[in-house]
């Protein structure tokens, strides 16, 4: 079995699940990764004879601390690269996501502790998500809601955009969204659930699939 299948996997699996004891279900995680359900039972009954998650065909998959700790690991690489990538070679935010994809499953622990030392041990990814240190823990307390949780006539700073898509992330980019940026709520299209937001002064109409990838803080007035 390939390291980097192993660890895709478990990154996945950590991603779907909020909490220590979640389940996660085969379909989730076969949508997750674009693969059959055949190929996710292949997998969990590999990782769960090495003891990283526990499997229970029908009822779904469990991540264990072994696997939990594992997928931390790849996500600290992975975030930290993208943040080395921006800040050390000016690449935009659009295009860091499939590099860091790469460079995460062949980066030692001594070289990602050396580039963490280097960007001052940053918290944040350039996407807003939180960067785990080097004992797994996370330094940052998310305060965001999805987009389309937002309310009507509301102003929001943007905090935080799932970077798993570069298309998605070059179109906030066209239409001058990115973190810390502050947009208005200005309506909301119940037949097909899209939203309307101003950014800086101009309109934009963001689908429903789009406005699920983004997080927002809601400004005090």
């Amino acid at each position: 079995m390939a390291t980097i299948s192993k660890e895709n996997y478990l990154k996945a699996i950590y991603g779907l699940t909020k909490t220590d004891s979640e389940i996660v279900s085969a379909s989730a995680l076969a949508k997750e990764l674009c693969v059959t359900n055949a190929a996710i039972t292949e997998m969990a009954n590999r990782l769960s004879e090495q003891g990283l998650i526990e499997y229970r065909k029908y009822k779904g998959i469990k991540i264990l601390a072994e696997g939990k700790k594992i997928a931390i690991g790849v996500l600290r690489k992975h975030r930290l690269w993208e943040l080395f990538l921006i800040e050390t070679l000016d690449l935009n935010w659009s295009e860091v996501h499939n590099e860091a994809e790469k460079l995460e499953h062949s980066t030692t622990e001594f070289l990602i502790d050396k580039i963490d030392e280097y960007l001052n041990f940053p918290i944040l990814d350039p996407h807003g998500s939180p960067i785990p240190n080097k004992d797994g823990i996370y330094r940052h307390k998310a305060d965001n809601i999805s987009m389309n949780n937002c309310e009507v006539g509301k102003k929001y700073t943007v905090v935080k955009v799932n970077d798993r898509n570069p298309e998605l992330i070059k179109y906030l980019s066209q239409i001058n969204i990115s973190l810390n940026k502050e947009i208005k709520i200005n309506d909301r299209l119940v037949f097909d659930g899209s939203i309307i937001i101003e950014v800086d002064g101009k309109n934009h109409s963001l689908s429903e699939k789009l406005i699920d990838n983004i997080f927002l803080s809601e400004l005090k007035s």
